[in-house]
């Protein structure tokens, strides 16, 4: 089955910036970059912002001796931002602990921050050449269908990672764990698997049974609940506009944001501007924010007020200049914040970049 596959993987394997090319050897750290990156994200999603981190910073040691806010800045509208903060610790333990020079085993490679399993046994395999399974949603996908497996996930995942690993070859086991991901993007696709191209197809126990296009089963989700709170749109009167920060951990840790009350499924707090980070008289304008999380979604009503030229921050807020909003590392629900305050304004062709 490797070797099928492989034949299949060299004539028709993806071209993408992070991948090695005409047999060169991988780069550990565009490896992981791009593994990091690709978590819970799509291919094309990402290629920007790889590009854009190589650029800034070419090596792991760049990235080590880079501010944090730099980083969060350049992964904003990328999402899931605990990995941004894991990305730059890493790039730090990296250079700090390891000389500047990646592990090269699965073991290993998971005491760095962010990387576990997955990320572990795909740079272990890609970079180094290591005889591990990269189980990702695609690999899943595929075993599940080849195996006819109709346990539903999560609980198969240990069945899935066990006959994953039987099946990576003594060798070129980093071009198996690529061309096993790529089969499940490009063929074996969630909804509807292209059987007639694929290298597998006299091997595969799901489309024999007729089930190569509802396999992998999986768990009802439950259903998100709804989250509600008010943005505070603070203006002075010279022009700038009031930032926050958020907390280092929890969601959007680090990241900037226009502050907010907090978000509570109970509904709008009954007196908001009584968590206004200053007094003064608010108006509610119209629109409502709509955003969706992991595990819930949201809601924001955007209430404005202008604030005296004279008027302090409070503590861990700062007055930032209004065309200088797009350098802020402000994560996708904050800019709809300021979309709609903006568009309020008449200023509907302002965005922050």
């Amino acid at each position: 089955m490797a070797a099928a596959l492989l034949v299949w993987y060299d004539a028709h394997a993806r071209h993408l910036p992070w991948r090695a090319r005409g047999g060169e050897p991988s780069d550990p750290y565009r490896v992981w970059l791009s593994e990091i990156m690709l978590q819970q994200t799509t291919v094309q999603a990402v290629k920007p912002y790889f590009a854009k981190f190589t650029a800034l910073w070419p090596a792991v040691a760049d990235l080590a001796a880079s501010d944090l806010d730099d980083v969060l800045k350049a992964w904003a509208g990328l999402g899931y931002y605990a990995r941004a903060r894991n990305l730059h610790k890493c790039a730090q333990a990296i250079a700090g602990d390891h000389g500047g020079v990646f592990p090269d085993t699965k073991a290993e490679l998971m005491t760095l921050p962010g990387i576990g399993p997955y990320t572990a046994s795909a740079i272990a395999a890609i970079a180094f050449g290591a005889r591990e399974a990269a189980v990702d949603g695609n690999v899943e996908r595929v075993v599940s269908r080849v195996y006819a497996l109709t346990t539903p996930l999560p609980d198969a995942k240990p069945e899935i990672a066990e006959r994953a690993v039987r099946l990576v070859p003594k060798t070129r086991c980093g071009d198996f764990a690529q061309a096993m991901m790529d089969l499940g993007a490009t063929i074996c696709a969630p909804r509807k698997a292209n059987c007639l191209i694929c290298p597998w197809i006299e091997m595969c126990n799901g489309r024999a049974q007729g089930l190569q296009d509802v396999l992998p089963y999986k768990r009802p989700k439950a259903a998100k609940p709804t989250r509600y709170g008010v943005a505070f749109w603070i203006e002075r009167g010279d022009g700038t506009v009031l930032v926050r920060r958020r907390p280092e951990s929890g969601l959007l840790g680090g990241m900037s944001e226009i502050p907010s009350t907090e978000w509570s499924e109970a509904g709008v707090p009954e007196n908001p501007a009584d968590a206004a980070p200053v007094r003064a008289r608010w108006r509610k304008l119209a629109g409502t924010v709509r955003h969706t999380f992991t595990h819930f979604h949201l809601e924001l009503e955007v209430w404005s007020t202008v604030a005296p030229a004279t008027e302090p921050a409070p503590a861990t807020a700062k007055w930032v200049a209004r065309g200088a909003l797009h350098e802020e590392a402000l994560p996708s629900v904050m800019k709809k914040v300021i979309g709609l305050a903006l568009a309020a304004e008449g200023e509907s062709s302002v965005r922050p970049r």
